[in-house]
């Protein structure tokens, strides 16, 4: 009943955001005149009412050309491989056909893998890219069976395939153990291997150092999971009947432990935008609708990663499975590991990605790299000034240094 209730009360608000867009469009044409000053404010109210709310379509990946250095260059998009649940969605610049092949894995955790746009927008500087696009589970029919765990490492492990063995792996956040499961089931299995492996800011060992976010994974058996924060999608979507863990839980409950922050930014986005300043008012609104737009996650999936990452650990106590095999990071003995932590990250704290290191103890030390990237929190290390300035040219470097 719980995703019926919200999807009741989204359709109502959807319709007074609607309202207050129009409202705003009107009022914005006004406030042009430098004599009506208080239809700018009105304007500004109009434009927090139109943002306040969820939205479950994918925004546009709005990269259809990059500037490296003083050129311009188109960039050419394309589906290369497609199962219900994910496509792979191919982005290279125009005379990039030589640069390396880099599969960006997107987390699975309430967003769209279009809260990477500036992750790939710096990647294509040097790369041609391939994204795991996943795709909302309420909109993949029943018919197309479930989706847990082992069917997000096995969808990497095709898509590796598929690249070919000069692949370059980099994984953000929470998929960093399905990357490193994936690396070790083919290093095991001896055939295609991805030349390197970058997991950037991952819960590859939650015990080091637990988080906020660690701790309410903790906080509760399985079970009240399984009873309290499993929905079925409604039956007017394609998915209906399907159970997921709704997106609007994950991003409420990442929003409630930083909510002051949040409510500042709304009081900041209507204060820089009766002032005047449309850059800085433009910059968070456009955060926000990216921030807002949430897809939900197959039940499986969520279930299995609360039970098996971050209860259970089961990756750095040796006691992860594939298919039914234990997976043995000290396999991989090919692919060059580079791990990349933020400082103030409060979602996977230090430690907790460096932990791969050690698990891949068949590598020789020259093909180990770790970075701690000063100053920043989690989303810094994947994205804005110093992951452009800072962390890319050591992931760059990796990637070079390993072909």
């Amino acid at each position: 009943m719980i995703y019926d209730a919200y999807q009741g009360m989204a359709d109502v608000g959807d319709r007074m955001r609607l309202l207050a867009a129009n409202a705003q469009a009107i009022l914005e044409a006004w406030a042009s005149q430098p004599f009506a000053a208080p239809w700018r404010k009105m304007a500004a109210y109009y434009e927090l009412v139109a943002l306040a709310g969820f939205t479950h379509a994918r925004p546009d990946w709005e990269v259809d050309a990059i500037e490296v250095g003083a050129k311009a260059f188109a960039v050419a998009q394309s589906v290369a491989a497609a199962t219900p649940f994910c496509e792979l969605r191919h982005f290279q610049k125009a005379g990039g056909g030589d640069d390396p092949k880099v599969l960006l894995v997107a987390p699975m955790s309430g967003h769209f893998a279009t809260l990477l746009r500036g992750t790939l927008r710096t990647l294509l500087s040097d790369h041609q890219v391939y994204v795991t696009d996943w795709v909302n589970p309420r909109n993949v029919k029943p018919g197309a069976g479930g989706f847990g765990l082992d069917d997000y490492t096995q969808t990497l492990i095709d898509f590796v395939r598929h690249i070919g063995e000069d692949c370059h792996i980099v994984a953000v956040c929470q998929p960093t153990v399905s990357a490193l499961i994936a690396t070790a089931v083919l290093a095991a299995e001896g055939g295609v291997q991805p030349a390197s492996l970058t997991l950037m800011a991952g819960p590859i060992d939650t015990r080091v150092a637990p988080t906020k976010v660690n701790e309410l994974a903790q906080g509760k058996p399985i079970e009240w999971f399984r009873d309290n924060l499993i929905g079925v999608v409604p039956t007017q979507f394609e998915g209906g009947g399907r159970r997921v863990y709704p997106g609007f839980l994950q991003l409420c409950a990442f929003m409630s432990m930083n909510a002051e922050r949040h409510a500042k930014s709304f009081v900041d986005l209507f204060q820089h935008r009766i002032a005047g300043d449309f850059e800085k008012a433009d910059a968070i609104s456009a955060f926000y609708r990216e921030y807002f737009a949430i897809m939900d996650m197959s039940a499986d999936f969520y279930l299995e990663t609360v039970d098996q990452v971050f209860q259970r650990h089961l990756l750095p106590l040796g006691q992860m499975t594939h298919k039914g095999r234990v997976v043995e990071p000290k396999a991989i003995r090919k692919t060059f590991l580079l791990t990349v932590e933020g400082e103030k990250d409060d979602i996977c704290a230090v430690g907790q990605t460096l932990a791969a290191q050690d698990l891949c103890s068949g590598l020789r030390p020259y093909m180990k790299t770790h970075h701690l990237q000063p100053g920043v929190g989690h989303y810094g290390v994947f994205n804005g000034r110093r992951w452009e300035t800072q962390v890319y040219p050591v992931l760059r470097n990796h990637i070079r240094s390993s072909r």
